[in-house]
């Protein structure tokens, strides 16, 4: 039933996205070219509506029987209604946000989707009591932002969502876990169908539709497959979603290092900076998503290592992400510790 669920939302996107392309051009709902972009004309940029109607088609024929359906498809319908005006008339940011609030209270009190304890290493429980609640909807929104900051390259977003959506479901199937499994593999068909359209040359964008409605998707499926569990059981979707959560965290230091808004855009983002060492565009996407596919094999590797695996896996990872993030520039061009140690090092052999 999985393949079939894929297949069916697979064609479905192939089939709507050029529907929604048209009418993006109709309503006026395109990206125009700027400083800050990479295009270089006018985009019609509504294609996550397709995804949208595509994930919609496949849980209304599959419809897993659970509780948590509906306050996804109500969740995901707000975040929808809030990308489809950001992409027509480009919502503020508090507007953006309030929508986000919205779906993922939805998920939390309607679904009673909440990470309420951890079971930590050596049989102690950390409750989270009333925190769980803003820490729930903390990560839902802080992970559909995280997606929303990487589409930045034709295919990059998809592609990466793909990738995470591909392992989330395939450890939920592991698992044995129906619903995760089912819902991330109609998003992952819905979503590969529109990537046909969306890879370099892309015909038409996701917009802020696509990249909130796989955010929010990806944020919500990751807690469903990996809440109440143990302490570094809970760190795989952390791992799995990799690169956007560094992408995001580092854009936050560096407009912090530079004395900016967090919210104001700027054209430093890892897309940027590989960009801006001579790779290609579409070099550059599929760079980054080697990087997310090494994330998503450190993640499952993770899941099945011993505590001192774990360990090792995380120290592994953490020292390539601060690698990338020197060789790239990604907070600025003099921040380089490791590679400075190792250049002094060569000097004074």
């Amino acid at each position: 039933m999985e393949f079939k669920a894929l297949l069916l939302c697979f064609i479905a996107s192939i089939l709507i996205t050029p529907v929604v392309k048209k009418l993006a051009v109709k309503i006026g709902a395109t990206d125009k070219p700027n400083e800050r972009k990479v295009h270089q004309k006018l985009m019609p940029r509504l294609g996550g509506l397709a995804i949208f109607l595509s994930f919609v088609a496949g849980v209304l024929l599959f419809f897993p029987d659970s509780g948590y359906t509906w306050p996804l498809v109500i969740g995901s319908t707000i975040i929808i209604v809030t990308g489809v005006l950001d992409d027509m008339k480009e919502l503020s940011p508090k507007w953006k946000i309030a929508g986000q609030l919205a779906a993922a209270l939805i998920v939390v009190q309607a679904g009673n989707v909440k990470v309420e304890y951890i079971n930590l290493p050596f049989g102690d429980t950390l409750q989270f009591g009333w925190m769980s609640v803003p820490i729930t909807i903390l990560w839902i929104v802080g992970i559909t932002n995280a997606i929303n900051l990487i589409d930045g390259l034709d295919g990059l977003a998809a592609g990466v969502s793909s990738i995470a959506l591909l392992t989330i479901s395939g450890m939920a199937i592991a698992m044995g876990d129906f619903f995760v499994s089912m819902i991330g593999l109609i998003t992952l068909g819905s979503t590969l169908g529109f990537l046909i359209y969306n890879f370099y040359p892309a015909k038409i964008f996701m917009g802020d539709t696509g990249a909130l409605f796989l955010g929010f998707i990806i944020s919500v499926l990751s807690l469903l497959g990996f809440k109440n569990i143990t302490l570094f059981s809970f760190i795989i979707p952390v791992i799995i979603l990799g690169v956007p959560i560094s992408d995001t965290i580092f854009a936050i230091v560096r407009r912090f290092v530079q004395r900016k808004p967090l919210s104001s855009p700027d054209k430093s983002h890892l897309h940027h900076c590989l960009l801006r060492l001579g790779y290609s565009h579409p070099e550059t996407v599929l760079m980054i998503y080697a990087m997310a596919a090494l994330f998503s094999l450190a993640a499952v590797i993770f899941s099945q290592a011993t505590m001192f695996g774990s360990v090792f896996v995380i120290f592994t990872l953490l020292i390539l992400i601060e690698l990338v993030v020197e060789v790239t520039g990604l907070i600025s061009q003099n921040y380089r510790p490791i590679l400075n140690l190792i250049r002094d090092y060569r000097t004074k052999r």
